[in-house]
């Protein structure tokens, strides 16, 4: 009995690694699927499809000027970077889009290493945003943006290592959107 208890925990072990090892190759690569949103692009009165590979980055990093100190900052984000995908759509009508729709992606986001921190609900607007982060070890792997609106849905996905602070310098550009995200104040004497 006891044998077979050794055999049984070590097969058990054996699975949780290949399972393990399954769910950390996908979390590296942090990339959610937004193809599941591509039936709304019918739908909608207004559609935008970013779909930004590591070597589009590179290749477009290489337009920003390394003398302006902006588009200089924008580059050094650019190059760690190894994908931006954004689908958002605008709708003519409310329910053109459904609950079911968001879903979608957000259940990719209840896969191990993300988490939900910031949660915006307005009651006034009816504007809800959501930001998850991926955790890989102790690095930002990934961001993920959910923006809904009665006539409106966004989805955000930048891909790999990301510095926050960092990343409030993107918003704005590449179809990302402005998400308040200030980066820290520098002190000057």
């Amino acid at each position: 009995m006891q044998t077979l208890f050794r055999i049984s925990l070590r097969l058990s072990l054996l699975l949780a690694l290949c399972a393990g090892a399954g769910l950390a190759a996908r979390a590296q690569t942090a990339k959610i699927d937004l193809s599941q949103l591509d039936h709304l692009a019918g739908k909608a009165s207004e559609t935008v499809d970013i779909n930004l590979d590591g070597h589009l980055l590179q290749t477009t990093a290489k337009l920003f000027s390394s003398n302006d100190p902006d588009d200089a900052a924008v580059r050094e984000i650019l190059n760690g970077i190894k994908g931006i995908y954004v689908k958002s759509f605008e709708f003519a009508h409310e329910g053109d889009y459904t609950a079911a729709d968001v879903e979608a992606v957000r259940s990719q986001l209840r896969a191990t290493g993300w988490s939900r921190i910031i949660g915006v609900t307005s009651k006034n607007d009816g504007e809800d945003i959501e930001v998850y982060i991926m955790d890989i070890g102790e690095h930002i792997g990934g961001v993920a943006v959910i923006g809904t609106e009665s006539k409106e849905l966004t989805v955000v996905n930048v891909v790999g290592p990301v510095d926050l602070g960092k990343l409030a310098k993107l918003e704005g550009q590449f179809g990302i959107p402005e998400l308040g995200i200030e980066p820290p104040k520098s002190k000057k004497q």
